[in-house]
């Protein structure tokens, strides 16, 4: 018994000592490669093959600059208001939404999820709902953060974020909805996009509902109060 748990405990330690240097050397890749697929992507592939609703991965990378700022300002508006002051994980908005779920028990919860994380889990984990699964996410979005920087967060959430059924990025999303390139979306359209973001899969940005007409007005007031980071210097 004593040697069954000597060889539980160094395999667990082998594990996990593996498991952080995969992730940070995955993460450090990511910081200048763009992430190729995601395990998000491939199970929405898998789960159209279970379905016999195949569908195929559409996705175009942009970067940063190539993004209207119009984009990034709306899912920050529509997501994360306090995106560029917070570590990652938006405490205040934690106590928020559990102060709101113990007033409201039986209705649907409110989450406190922010881009960061929305980042993490988009990028690098199932869509899963666990404790293991939400304790890695937070792990990775304190590392992305750390290693990434709010720009690079900001760029490889709008290129990996689900748009639709196998409609991944804003590239990919504004060539289909509007029939232009993402540097080219207005304000409005952005915020057509970032309106349907909980829900990409039942709403669609140019078939708005007037629940979606109203989230857009609400998205757009809050544009004007949100901050983003800069473009590089060189690029202007």
């Amino acid at each position: 018994m004593k040697r069954f748990f000597s060889v539980l405990f160094k395999s667990l330690l082998y594990s996990g000592v593996l498991f952080l240097f995969l992730s940070v050397f995955t993460v450090v890749l990511y910081k200048f490669v763009p992430p190729p697929v995601t395990p998000h992507m491939i199970i929405r592939v898998f789960e159209g093959v279970i379905e016999g609703n195949l569908v195929w991965i559409d996705k175009d990378w942009v970067q940063y600059e190539e993004i209207s700022p119009n984009v990034f300002r709306a899912v920050i508006g529509a997501e994360d208001a306090r995106f560029m002051r917070h570590n990652g994980v938006d405490w205040r908005a934690v106590e928020d939404a559990k102060r709101y779920n113990e007033r409201h028990k039986g209705r649907k919860k409110r989450g406190a999820s922010t881009i960061t994380m929305q980042t993490a889990k988009n990028t690098f984990l199932p869509h899963a709902r666990n404790y293991v699964r939400k304790a890695v996410e937070v792990y990775f979005t304190y590392l992305i953060e750390y290693i990434w920087g709010k720009k690079r967060i900001l760029e490889v959430y709008a290129n990996v974020v689900e748009w639709g059924p196998g409609l991944y990025g804003v590239e990919a999303a504004s060539q289909k909805f509007f029939n232009k390139s993402a540097v080219k979306l207005t304000k409005r359209e952005a915020a057509l996009l970032a309106s349907v973001l909980p829900n990409p899969r039942r709403w669609s940005p140019d078939k708005p509902t007037q629940y979606i007409k109203r989230r857009v007005e609400w998205i757009m007031n809050r544009m004007n109060t949100v901050a983003i980071p800069k473009k590089d210097k060189k690029e202007n």
